[in-house]
Order: structure tokens, then C-alpha cells, then sequence
């Protein structure tokens, strides 16, 4: 018999709180500010789940036994570099016409611990994600919604950054922040039983 758990996501993302309450809405919210530095030469394909193991790290003394904490971070890879949140809309502009008609990688390092030590989840979830050539002005047009803000790569998949994209091969959640299919399928695996949560 699995024990009853309460979920706290580490994370401000509105993204990551819809996709979680998929499968639960009782669950709380508490954002982990951290200082996202990174060591030199560590694999760029390590690094989403270094930042999530950092988010946890820091609110961790905040949860008791009876939570399940959930951390993640989410990075775009192109030509082996990270695409992050954009500066500006000049930052958006380049990353967007950098992707243009190529494939990249979304990489989502998660991290899932409850408070007892009895869950201890890390994994990394990869998403191959192809667009279509992009001009000037589509470009320009879709930087004008302000959508790009506050996003990986500059654009939302489950907004009108989904006209971009021509093929996806992996995780469609994944690529929005989250990939919460497989993060319930492990803690299923872990005698959790999400439809009692």
C-alpha cells in the first residue's frame, strides 16, 4: 500500500503548474531562487539536471516527510549550445532565426525526492524538435505577441510557437517544461499511486 504524499513544485513556471495538475491539483508551489551558474566544462547534456539537482538543494530544508518535491529545468541545444530564456526582443530574433529550418535538442533535467528518503528520482528527458524556415517577418510578427519571453529558445510550443515546428520526435511535454508522463510512470514504479493523489 502506497503512503499518501504531498507534492511541492519547485517552480514560478504557469507551464510547469498546468502540467502537473494533468494528474493532481492538490500540490503547492514553491519557487527555488537560485544563482544558475554553471562549472566549467560540464556536459552540456548534464547541465538541466545539475540546475534541478541546485533547485532542490535549495528548498529541501523547507519540505517534511511527507512531501514529494519536484524540480526541473529545461534548456535548447543547438550545435552544442544552450539556448536560454532571451535578454531581449534582439536576443528572441537571433535565437529564433538561428533555429530556423534545423533540428535541436530540448533537454529537461528533473529531480523528484520526497522528504522521508524514500523517492529519490533524477533523470533527463530529450526531445528532438525540427523547424521550418522562418523569414524576417514571421519572425518579427510573432515577437510582437510577447510570447517569447520568459521561454527556452524563445518560443512556446503550446502557443503560436507550435507554427514553427514541423516535426517533434520524443516528448511533447517535455518540450514544454515538464516531461510529467514519465516522471508519474517512475513514481508508479516507485509504489505511488498517482490516481490517488
Amino acid at each position: 500500500m502506497s503512503k499518501n504524499y504531498n507534492f511541492i513544485l519547485a517552480s514560478a513556471s504557469p507551464r510547469r503548474k498546468e502540467l502537473l495538475s494533468i494528474y493532481t491539483k492538490n500540490f503547492k508551489v514553491l519557487p527555488a531562487d537560485i544563482d544558475e551558474s554553471i562549472p566549467n566544462n560540464m556536459d552540456i547534456d548534464y547541465i538541466p539536471l545539475y540546475i534541478a539537482k541546485m533547485k532542490a538543494d535549495a528548498v529541501k530544508n523547507k519540505i517534511n516527510n511527507s512531501d514529494i518535491l519536484i524540480t526541473a529545468d529545461t534548456v535548447v541545444i543547438l550545435d552544442n549550445k544552450i539556448y536560454g530564456k532571451p535578454k531581449n526582443r534582439d536576443d528572441a530574433y537571433n535565437m529564433l532565426h538561428t533555429l530556423s529550418n534545423k533540428e535541436h535538442k530540448v533537454i529537461t533535467g528533473v529531480c523528484c525526492y520526497s522528504g522521508d528518503n524514500n523517492i529519490n528520482i533524477e533523470f533527463i528527458d530529450t526531445t528532438f524538435v525540427t523547424f521550418i524556415k522562418l523569414n524576417e517577418s514571421i519572425i518579427n510578427d510573432y515577437l510582437d505577441t510577447d510570447e517569447y519571453t520568459d521561454k527556452a529558445g524563445a518560443y512556446a510550443v503550446q502557443g503560436y510557437g507550435s507554427l514553427f515546428i514541423e516535426k517533434i520526435n520524443g516528448s511533447y511535454d517535455n518540450v514544454v517544461g515538464l516531461p510529467v508522463g514519465k516522471l508519474m510512470a517512475k513514481l508508479l514504479n516507485n509504489n505511488i499511486n498517482i490516481f490517488k493523489i
